[in-house]
């Protein structure tokens, strides 16, 4: 590719165009999922299309830009210098390689297709070959401009953007927003406004996940991103030249307290973030979205599997286990199903633990026999043994510290980073990797525990000044050290699952993801406000990595089991609540629930997922989610409030056909009822009373 010429780039659905000016400006005209016609972007539009954006201390900026990204310098100063289009064993990878003439700085803008996904996983690298250090406030790790392009209605009209709320015990909360009712009206070509997200800090997913999507709803088209961080990320959307623009990336200065020094010869990576395209809505995106997260995640067979786990925490033993209290949970998990039995929190402190935690050592108050009668016993019954650990902080009255300095921890103004009675360990520090590996050792080796549920119970801020350019540079750091340490515990047991825990989901994100087999959705306590966590779960993660809590109260009654089995059974079965003192009739529910899980799990590792009303809200009277692989398909449907018995749930990839609806779970539902109406291609439900839920099983007669 050379000055004054485009290159029209097709793979996987997804067509890209990249043209380079006379004078070497490099612009990303289009990306979408049809060709592109060349008749919709303007002359005097086009220098907006830049393909990075770069900012360095010292700079200038241009333009009317307020907090936004755009207009930088470099970024504007950027000048063609190279590209290479090749294939390697994941798929096809552009590379296009840009100059800045005054600083010597190069950025390359690194496209990583995946075979047969309309997915390309998207950074910048920088490399400064200058002669003086350069200090980076921001780079992008994708740009895009043109986002309203298509159609012919005005962007205020057309225009949907879907944000993925979220908080704990509140996850994900998808809400569906026109750009004026978010403030962004079209008034103006350019404006200083900006939709935007970002997280600040060690819980990736506090707030926001790292993820959207945009949609054009006269085209039918839809742009949604990933951004693939374990820390500070940032995403925003302005209007400049009369077009939309999207910038993808990691921490930056302004937003994120994160700042880096680049000396001549040294490189730096940016966050990557996955981009799609696709035709079709929502559930065609989150589709391509799965094929997309199935195919960067680590190999594993716990995703091939999907045993089911039994965990003493949640509606159950609460942090207080003991031997008297496991064994009779051990016998009634076991003969329900289990295959995981996992022991939670507080097996390594008597009493309260909370602001101790650090040494990881059994408690030989609650496990008189010791813990390994106890795991060994778990194993006996046929399921693999578990331990939970918080291996990433350390508690402010750990008798651990004796052994540690100032150098384990993150730092701020001299002190360490102090956050609910715990300290952060700062996992560059080859002392804390020694200790951390120390201790999946001991579990592993000497107990034989092969599932560790690895919780994170703190946020610690802005980051760490320790051998840092700034708070921000230290935490990204420190993100990418954990996950680097994460990658060797895999690579010496690659047998053992590490579930994903930040008190539930809010460490929800796919640098964590592509490593760990499964993720703990949230701590919600109750199974009714589950109900919309779980059905709207695939939306950020595969159905198997979902890890979803059922959990049976001693006082309910039969609908309560089943609608705590329906919550998880097209997930990941988390299984808790006091099993063994239920009574004989609500245990066979769980039992059944859990025989029919394992019949049917394949599916859930293949299946793609659906929502025939639309993403659930915590506000809906009926929720419902769907899980579709071959010629069968799965509703869990869900009758939270509301007058009406009925609603009809659409499957209209199958309408017209003959197909086979039975109520799967549970086997006797007197006055439920599930019919095919055929021309609609959708079923129709009854559920006598709210607070219930079933799950239907859809066969495609062939």
């Amino acid at each position: 590719m050379m000055a004054g010429q485009t290159i029209e780039h097709a793979e996987n659905g997804i067509y890209l165009t990249v043209k380079v000016t006379e004078e070497g400006d490099v612009r990303l005209l289009h990306f979408g999922p049809a060709p592109y016609d060349g008749t919709d972007v303007r002359e005097e539009q086009a220098q907006g299309y830049r393909l990075l954006e770069l900012q360095l201390t010292g700079e200038d900026r241009a333009e009317y830009h307020g907090r936004t990204h755009r207009a930088s310098y470099p970024g504007l100063r950027m000048r063609y210098a190279d590209h290479r289009d090749t294939r390697n064993a994941t798929g096809r990878k552009l590379e296009i390689v840009q100059k800045d003439p005054v600083t010597g700085l190069t950025a390359t803008s690194h496209f990583q297709f995946f075979n047969g996904i309309s997915v390309t996983r998207c950074w910048t690298e920088l490399h400064h070959e200058g002669a003086e250090p350069v200090g980076v406030e921001y780079v992008s790790s994708f740009a895009l401009t043109g986002l309203d392009r298509g159609g012919a209605a005005d962007r205020d009209e057309k225009m949907r953007l879907s944000i993925p709320h979220t908080g704990w015990q509140s996850e994900l909360q998808w809400r569906t927003y026109a750009l004026p009712e978010l403030g962004l009206s079209h008034v103006t070509d350019r404006g200083s406004k900006r939709i935007s997200c970002s997280n600040t800090g060690s819980w990736s997913a506090a707030e926001h996940l790292p993820m959207a999507l945009l949609d054009n709803r006269e085209t039918d088209t839809q742009l949604y991103w990933q951004i693939e961080h374990n820390g500070s990320w940032h995403w925003e959307i302005f209007e400049q030249f009369d077009r939309l623009t999207l910038l993808a990336s990691g921490p930056t200065e302004h937003d994120n307290h994160w700042w880096i020094e680049l000396a001549p010869g040294e490189t730096f990576a940016s966050v990557p973030c996955a981009v799609g395209t696709s035709t079709g809505g929502f559930d065609a995106a989150i589709g391509e979205l799965t094929r997309y997260r199935r195919a960067i995640r680590r190999p594993n067979d716990d995703n091939r599997l999907l045993r089911v786990i039994f965990n003493d925490y949640m509606n159950c033993l609460w942090g207080k286990p003991t031997t008297a209290k496991l064994l009779p949970l051990v016998d009634a998990a076991a003969e329900a199903g289990c295959e995981y039995f996992c022991i939670d929190a507080g097996w390594y402190a008597p009493g309260d633990w909370w602001d101790g935690v650090g040494e990881w050592l059994p408690s030989d108050e609650r496990f008189p026999e010791g813990i390994k009668y106890v795991l060994d016993y778990i194993r006996g019954k046929g399921m693999i043994p578990g331990l939970w650990l918080e291996l990433e902080v350390m508690g402010i009255h750990s008798p651990k510290l004796r052994d540690a300095d100032d150098s384990w921890f993150f730092m701020r103004h001299g002190k360490r980073v102090k956050d609910r009675s715990r300290y952060q360990l700062d996992y560059r520090n080859p002392a804390v990797i020694a200790h951390a590996n120390e201790v999946v050792r001991r579990l592993v080796e000497d107990y034989g525990v092969g599932y560790i549920k690895m919780d994170y119970n703190i946020n610690a801020g802005i980051g760490t000044e320790t051998d840092a350019d700034s708070f921000g540079d230290g935490l990204l750091q420190h993100n990418r050290a954990y996950l680097a340490w994460l990658d060797g515990i895999f690579a010496k047991y690659p047998d053992l699952v590490i579930e994903n825990c930040s008190s539930g989901g809010m460490r929800m994100d796919y640098a964590m993801l592509s490593r760990h087999s499964i993720q703990s959705t949230s701590d919600q306590e109750d199974c009714v406000n589950y109900a919309a966590i779980a059905a709207a779960s695939p939306s950020a993660l595969t159905p198997e990595q979902s890890a979803i809590w059922s959990y049976p109260l001693r006082e309910g009654d039969d609908e309560e089991v089943v609608f705590n089995m329906v919550n998880a059974m097209l997930l990941r079965v988390h299984q808790s609540g006091h099993l063994a003192e239920l009574s004989p009739r609500r245990r066979a529910l769980v039992k059944e629930a859990l025989d029919y899980y394992r019949a049917m799990r394949g599916d859930i590792a293949a299946g793609l997922p659906f929502w025939p009303l639309g993403l659930p809200t915590q506000q809906d009277d009926w929720i419902c989610l769907g899980l579709r692989h071959g010629d069968r398909a799965y509703l869990a449907v869900w009758r939270v409030r509301g007058d009406s018995r009925e609603t009809t749930l659409p499957v209209p990839a199958w309408a017209g056909a003959e197909v086979d609806v039975r109520i799967a779970y549970p086997g006797a539902h007197a006055g439920s009822e599930a019919v095919w109406l055929r021309e609609a291609g959708a079923v129709r439900v009854t559920l006598p009373c709210c607070r219930t839920a079933r799950l239907l099983e859809l066969r495609l007669r062939r």
